[in-house]
């Protein structure tokens, strides 16, 4: 099969479309034939060098896929109701970009009805990840507001949608008017440019002091602090990533007298068990949405595999709104 390697460490230009063995599907898994698969900022994490796949997990970078079932563990699969020539997307641990990937069956949802194979793609990554952090660990309930940092990425737009149909309110932060409009658009409320105004200023103002009942933070390091400030009593901070550094100071006062949550997760090296509950949980919950229109994926632009360079240079430079594709034609 075809699939994009990281030759070695370094920018855009390492990755490369080469010969590699198709995968098997072991005990509990299923084959895929890939049609898309998504872009994700661990991927480019990876193909630096500086976030490895869990052990015993495919070299190939690539979490989330759609396409089609080619075979796999007939049990799981029926224990499933997943059955050869289904149409489905999956979360994986790596091994995405690829003609051929091995998925836990667990791990796999139906595409939703409508959509695309590209747009499939597009949500397991962020789906997993936004349920799991703003809906299970923050708590988010309806009529609660929710600030998210960096609006306008795939993890943003996943989350301003999602909170808004559980009927909680959406603030968000993002570096250009552009992009504020576009998450404006997606049914925040309120948008922050990041660049020009000072967040926790805008924060105590849209709420009128009150602040905001939970943030989901891609930041870290110095936003913390600030993240701290803008938190009503019995606020939730949920850190997901740490993209502004892995150090943070605040006041710890303030999490006495508010009562303040600070946590956070990483979803790669869950167990299949962890990611499954959240697969049961996104079919019963959100996939309805999905297939109502009440929720959507937001598709930025998608890219041949041959092009995977430009894909990532395009994921790395900010500039999108939205999600990233790799599509893979037969």
């Amino acid at each position: 099969m075809r699939a994009v390697e990281i030759t070695s460490p370094g920018g855009p230009e390492v990755l490369r479309l080469a010969e590699h063995p198709t995968p098997v599907a072991g005990a509990g898994e299923l084959l895929i034939r890939v049609a898309a698969s998504g872009i994700n900022r661990p991927d480019v994490l990876q193909r630096k060098g500086r976030y490895a796949p869990p052990p015993g997990t495919s070299e190939l970078p690539g979490l989330e896929v759609a396409g089609v079932v080619e075979s796999g563990d007939a049990e799981a699969m029926a224990a499933a109701g997943i059955q050869v020539g289904d149409r489905v997307c999956a979360l994986l641990a790596g091994g995405g970009y690829a003609e051929y990937c091995v998925a836990p069956v667990a791990q796999c949802l139906p595409v939703p009805q409508g959509l695309s194979d590209v747009e499939a793609a597009s949500l397991p990554e962020t789906y997993f990840t936004v349920w799991s952090n703003v809906f299970q660990r923050g708590a988010l309930q309806p009529g609660e507001t929710l600030l998210v940092q960096g609006g306008s990425s795939g993890i943003g737009v996943t989350a301003i949608q999602l909170a808004r149909a559980w009927g909680a309110n959406v603030i968000i932060t993002a570096g250009s008017d552009a992009k504020c409009d576009n998450c404006l658009a997606l049914g925040a409320q309120h948008a922050i440019n990041y660049k020009t105004q000072d967040f926790v200023a805008e924060v105590m103002r849209i709420t009128e002091g009150r602040g905001v009942d939970v943030i989901l933070d891609m930041v870290a390091g110095d936003y913390v602090a600030r993240e701290v400030e803008c938190l009503a009593e019995d606020g939730r901070l949920v850190i997901i990533a740490v993209q502004g550094g892995v150090k943070s100071q605040f006041d710890a006062s303030l999490v006495l007298r508010r009562r303040l949550t600070v946590t956070g997760s990483t979803l790669r090296p869950r167990s299949v068990a962890f990611k499954g509950a959240i697969a049961r949980a996104l079919r019963e919950n959100v996939w309805p949405w999905l297939e109502s229109g009440k929720v959507r994926p937001v598709i930025f632009r998608q890219f041949a595999a041959e092009q995977a360079v430009q894909s990532h240079a395009l994921m790395e430079s900010s500039e999108h709104t939205g999600k990233i594709v790799l599509t893979w034609q037969a």
